[in-house]
């Protein structure tokens, strides 16, 4: 316990890393899984086609090899910059690395939720002179998040769980800081263990419960 209330500072500054990585790639990954999910269900078969090479390929690697990939290749390779400061570049390439991995699983989880709206209504709506993007957005993609916010409120989880391996971008959010100081606290392990631990918990929780809430609430009557 001595060395969590020393660390306090380096912990919390830890778990706000771990919540800035987690909010911009959830956002990131919010809007390529949007676009991919419209490629996916797009009548032209060249966009379905790619969307659907990138969805498997993405879901199929290993969330740090991706990592890896955007911090070697991406950054060190291709001289991708975002800043002259080191650990900004980082965590940059780990929102990339990390909106690249998670965007397969929102592009899959929305494409479920667009095969629950009724074929009928995108019939109507083309019927109405409306384009297949427009139809997409104002018919199809509101009650398609609608009937998939508990997955979206899965994969959210996920992601913050997986910052953890943010690490390999060079970048030190909790799980680093949990290393660290279980190398100089020795004796305490299991206090940090469970510090850190709890600490996820309260990341985790109220995103599981409020979006368990937010479903039942705009829960599409059938």
């Amino acid at each position: 316990m001595d060395a969590l209330l020393a660390e306090r500072g380096t912990i919390l500054a830890a778990f706000w890393m771990t919540l800035r990585l987690t909010v911009f790639s959830a956002l990131g990954s919010l809007t390529l899984g949007t676009v991919l999910a419209g490629m996916r269900v797009s009548p032209l078969p060249v966009l379905r086609a790619a969307a659907r090479v990138y969805v498997t390929v993405a879901r199929n690697t290993p969330l740090t090899l991706i990592l890896l990939f955007t911090s070697l290749g991406v950054g060190a390779n291709l001289g991708v910059e975002f800043s002259d400061r080191i650990d900004t570049n980082n965590f940059w390439l780990a929102v990339i690395g990390l909106t690249a991995y998670t965007s397969a699983f929102v592009c899959e989880a929305l494409r479920a939720g667009i095969n629950t709206v009724p074929l009928g209504q995108t019939e109507a709506a083309r019927a109405a002179g409306l384009s297949f993007v427009q139809t997409l957005r104002l018919i199809v993609l509101p009650q398609a998040f609608r009937a998939v916010i508990m997955p979206l409120g899965s994969i959210l989880i996920a992601l913050t769980k997986n910052t953890t391996i943010a690490l390999v971008a060079g970048v030190a959010e909790a799980s680093v800081r949990m290393r660290e100081m279980i190398e100089v606290y020795g004796d305490q392990v299991i206090q940090i263990f469970l510090g850190f631990a709890a600490g996820f918990v309260v990341l985790c929780l109220p995103t599981g419960l409020f979006f368990g809430w937010l479903s039942r609430r705009l829960e599409v009557a059938r």
